[in-house]
C-alpha cells in the first residue's frame, strides 16, 4: 500500500510540474527596480516550446533549444530562424527531449556544436547522451554529426536526465546527469559501476582523460568525476578558482549548491536536506554522512534550480561575480551575493511575472537572456533601465 501512495503521490507532484509548464506567456516589457541595478525586462524572442538552454555564438547571434527536439538560431535582434538539420533524434517523453548546448571553446575555428538529449533504447529505456556536429557554413544546420558519449545504463525512466554541459578551459567537458529518480535505481548514484546520478568528464572529442579519479579501477567507470548527484540541471565554472559548480534539484526540500571536488561523494539518496515527495525520509533520514561532501548553500522550501552563471559583464557593476540561478518552482531569476563558497544575501527577480526559468546566459552586450520552460516560451532580456 506505501508503494502505491508513493507512485500517487509523484504523479502529483508531476501533473503539477505539467501543468505549470504550459501556462501562459504573456509579452513582457517593463521598467523595475533591484536591490543594485533598475533594470528593463524585455522579450527577446518568442514562438519557442520549452526552450531549454542558450549559447552564444561569437558574432553576438545564439543558439537555442527546444525540448521536443529543434535547435534554432536566433539573431542579433531576436529574429527566430527556421531549425537546424542534422539534429539528432531525441525522446521528448516526460523531461526528455533536447537539452543542453555547448560551442566548442575554439568555435570560430572549428565550429562545433555539443548537444545533450535524451536518447531511446530498447524497450522504451532512455538516457542522457551527448553528441557534437560541425555549424555548416551557410548556418542551416549540422554536419558530422556523431555521439560522444552515452549514460549507462538506459533504464525505464522519462525524468531526471541532468544534463548541463560545461566545458572546463583545459579541452574536458563536464556532463551532469540525474539519477533517473526512481527508487528502484536511484541507488545506483552511490555505485561506481553505474553512470546514473553523476558528473563525468571527457574530453571534447568523448575520450576518457588520464587524470580522471577513478581511472584504472575495475570496479568504476572512469568517466565520472563526482558522484552522489540527484538531478542537476545547473552547471557553471567559478571564473577565479576554476572549480566546477553544480546545482542539483532535491526532492522535497534541499535543492543544494556543490562545488565539485574530483572522485567526491555527494550523498544522494543516502542523505539530503529533503524528504521524499510523500513525506518519508530520504535514505538514512540524515543530511549529512561521512564521507560525503555537503552543500556550501541549500534551499527548503525548493526554487526547482535549473541554469546558471556567475556574471562577469560591465553592464551590470553592481552585479560583478554574483550567481545567477534559473528557478522554476519559485518563477525567479535568483542573484546570490558570494563572500568565498559561502552565500551573503540573496534577491529574488521577477518572480512576479510567473514564468518559469529554465536558463539563465550572459550575452556578449553584458545583458542577460532568460529561457522561459513555457509551451510558448520565451527568451527575455534584462538590460539596464538607463
Amino acid at each position: 500500500m506505501s508503494g502505491h501512495i508513493t507512485r500517487l503521490a509523484r504523479l502529483a507532484v508531476f501533473a503539477a510540474w505539467a501543468l505549470a509548464a504550459c501556462g501562459p506567456a504573456a509579452a513582457v516589457d517593463a521598467v523595475r527596480d533591484t536591490e543594485k541595478a533598475r533594470i528593463r525586462v524585455e522579450t527577446f524572442t518568442d514562438g519557442l516550446v520549452h526552450p531549454w538552454a542558450i549559447a552564444f555564438l561569437p558574432d553576438g547571434r545564439a543558439l537555442v533549444t527546444e525540448r521536443p527536439g529543434r535547435l534554432r538560431l536566433v539573431g542579433t535582434g531576436g529574429e527566430l530562424l527556421a531549425p537546424l538539420t542534422g539534429v539528432p533524434g531525441v525522446d521528448a517523453r516526460g523531461q526528455g527531449g533536447l537539452l543542453d548546448v555547448a560551442i566548442d571553446p575554439e568555435f570560430a575555428a572549428s565550429r562545433l556544436v555539443y548537444l545533450s538529449f535524451a536518447e531511446t533504447g530498447p524497450g522504451g529505456t532512455t538516457s542522457t547522451a551527448v553528441a557534437r556536429g560541425r555549424l555548416a557554413p551557410d548556418d542551416g544546420g549540422l554536419e558530422a554529426v556523431e555521439v560522444i558519449f552515452r549514460q549507462e545504463p538506459k533504464v525505464l525512466s522519462t525524468l531526471h536526465y541532468g544534463s548541463r554541459l560545461v566545458f572546463d578551459g583545459g579541452g574536458h567537458l563536464f556532463v551532469t546527469m540525474g539519477e533517473r529518480s526512481d527508487a528502484r535505481f536511484r541507488t545506483q548514484a552511490q555505485d561506481l559501476s553505474s553512470l546514473l546520478g553523476k558528473i563525468a568528464r571527457i574530453t571534447s572529442d568523448g575520450a576518457i582523460p588520464g587524470d580522471n579519479p577513478f581511472v584504472g579501477r575495475d570496479d568504476a567507470r572512469a568517466e565520472i568525476w563526482a558522484y552522489g548527484i540527484r538531478n542537476s540541471q545547473a552547471a557553471a565554472l567559478h571564473p577565479e578558482t576554476g572549480d566546477l559548480w553544480e546545482i542539483e534539484h532535491g526532492p522535497r526540500g534541499g535543492d543544494e549548491i556543490n562545488v565539485i571536488r574530483p572522485g567526491a561523494n555527494y550523498g544522494w539518496p543516502v542523505v539530503s536536506h529533503g524528504v521524499n515527495y510523500s513525506g518519508t525520509p530520504v535514505g538514512s533520514g540524515r543530511s549529512g554522512m561521512a564521507g560525503a561532501v555537503g552543500p556550501i548553500h541549500q534551499w527548503t522550501p525548493v526554487i526547482a534550480p535549473s541554469g546558471m552563471l556567475f556574471y562577469g559583464g560591465e553592464a551590470f557593476p553592481g552585479w560583478s561575480g554574483n550567481l545567477f540561478v534559473g528557478g522554476l518552482r519559485s518563477t525567479a531569476l535568483v542573484r546570490l551575493e558570494l563572500d568565498g563558497e559561502t552565500v551573503a544575501h540573496e534577491e529574488r527577480i521577477i518572480d512576479d511575472l510567473g514564468l518559469r526559468i529554465r536558463d539563465v546566459a550572459e550575452g556578449p552586450d553584458g545583458a542577460l537572456y532568460l529561457a522561459t520552460d513555457h509551451s510558448d516560451g520565451q527568451i527575455l532580456k534584462i538590460s539596464p533601465a538607463d
